[in-house]
């Protein structure tokens, strides 16, 4: 078994990262070489500015690389829950920018030639039990009237044609939603910014970030950099950074564990009784899992698993054999197969699990996108490129408010306790 992300391991790495230092004068300066700023730097870049990208580790190596290879669209939460919590005008806008975001993905790979699988596959919303089904019946009714006619409800009697396991009890299809190689898509994304002329750095974390008159001086260990305009898209990994530079987002994101399994590649046969509907699935639990098949057939079976704020492969290995049992479960002819990968990521929780995008202090941001950035972040990057360049309609998170965690300044000493409320839910539901 390898503790790597499959995504990573099967993805050529980026081979055209700058080799020197840190230097020079630019319009714009990117943290973060994850979809959002990937993705803000992509379109800078086509713009004509002078963009650099300043990644810690590699094009790809935090969330962006570290999920289960889901797009899916619609909102996490239910939509009559959203639309009680932000109005009917914005819950409506944020579920098209959804719909809109993975639109642009695909409009993405086609302009720039990625090959990253890209399909629209539907996803499953499936009822773990007996008792979530009228919620979920609910929740697709008001979707399907409301905003998205796209969608269909699946009675228990007809899941068989779509996933091989006796474990659901009715299902919400989502027809536009879709899947992709995400280590393709991130170091295709990395290919055409630099292309299009963006200067990225690899092994380039920022320790300062700070004001030079009108301007901003990037400081990491390979040298400084300044530019008239930064974007700060870091997400769950705004903690790695030096403490006092990026405090007023670490008080506002939660970094959350999650992880992941794959097998090995599955037969034919095994992809008939396993996943003959070949789309993205994911449970109606609290804790609950999600899966779906690689390009090459293995189940990528997901994840909380441990709620910790650790992803280690002390810490993965632990989940990894509670998602194990959880696939034995869902899957009982697969409960022996061999598991060949197993990774974990950290997911950026906001306290009311909506993302953010906007403007702090003069820093342009986008993150917080609290399980749902593979497929929101293109377009989140793509408003970051308009917002540094004058545009500010293309938003669509524009004037959401963020207050900060109360007693929280970026350590969640408050995960087993959500953990343990989760988990009665999901016991007493």
């Amino acid at each position: 078994m390898k503790y790597v992300s499959y995504w990573h391991d099967s993805a050529p790495a980026f081979a055209r990262a700058q080799s020197g230092r840190v230097e020079g004068s630019f319009d714009v300066a990117v943290i973060g070489g994850g979809f959002t700023g990937l993705n803000a730097a992509r379109k800078l870049a086509r713009a004509g500015l002078r963009v650099a990208l300043l990644e810690a580790d590699k094009i790809g190596a935090g969330g962006s690389g570290r999920n289960g290879g889901h797009l899916n669209n619609g909102i996490s939460h239910g939509y009559a829950e959203a639309k009680a919590h932000l109005g009917a005008e914005r819950a409506h806008a944020l579920y098209r920018a959804f719909d809109h975001s993975i639109d642009m993905i695909e409009e993405v790979i086609a302009e720039e030639g990625i090959e990253c699988d890209f399909r629209r596959a539907g996803k499953l919303k499936l009822a773990s039990k007996p008792g979530h089904i009228a919620g979920l019946r609910a929740n697709f009714e008001l979707i399907h009237k409301d905003v998205d006619s796209g969608t269909r409800w699946i009675d228990q009697s007809d899941l068989p044609g779509e996933i091989g396991s006796q474990s659901f009890h009715g299902a919400m299809l989502y027809e536009k939603a879709a899947m992709m190689h995400m280590g393709r898509y991130a170091t295709g994304l990395a290919d055409a910014a630099h292309r299009h002329g963006a200067e990225i750095w690899e092994g380039a974390p920022v320790q300062a970030c700070a004001r030079a008159g009108s301007a901003w001086d990037l400081t990491t260990p390979r040298g400084s950099l300044r530019a008239e305009r930064v974007i700060v898209a870091t997400g769950a990994y705004t903690g790695a950074i030096k403490a006092g530079t990026f405090n007023w987002f670490r008080r506002r994101i939660i970094p959350v564990g999650s992880f992941i399994i794959a097998t090995r590649p599955l037969t034919a046969e095994e992809v008939a009784v396993t996943m003959p509907g070949n789309r993205t699935c994911v449970t109606s639990m609290n804790i609950g899992n999600y899966f779906r098949l690689s390009p090459d057939n293995r189940l990528i079976f997901g994840g909380r698993a441990r709620f910790s704020a650790v992803s280690d492969q002390q810490s993965d290995a632990k989940s990894g054999k509670i998602l194990r049992e959880a696939l034995a479960r869902t899957f009982p002819h697969l409960a022996d197969i061999q598991i060949d990968y197993c990774w974990g990521g950290l997911v950026g929780m906001t306290k009311d699990r909506y993302p953010r995008a906007g403007e702090h202090d003069g820093l342009l941001y986008g993150m917080g996108y609290s399980g749902h950035g593979a497929q929101m972040s293109t377009l989140i990057g793509q408003s970051l490129a308009d917002m540094a360049m004058g545009v500010a309609d293309t938003n669509p998170l524009a004037g959401l408010d963020w207050p900060a965690i109360p007693a929280f300044s970026g350590k969640p000493w408050f995960l087993p306790l959500v953990g343990l409320w989760f988990g009665l839910k999901d016991r007493l539901s």
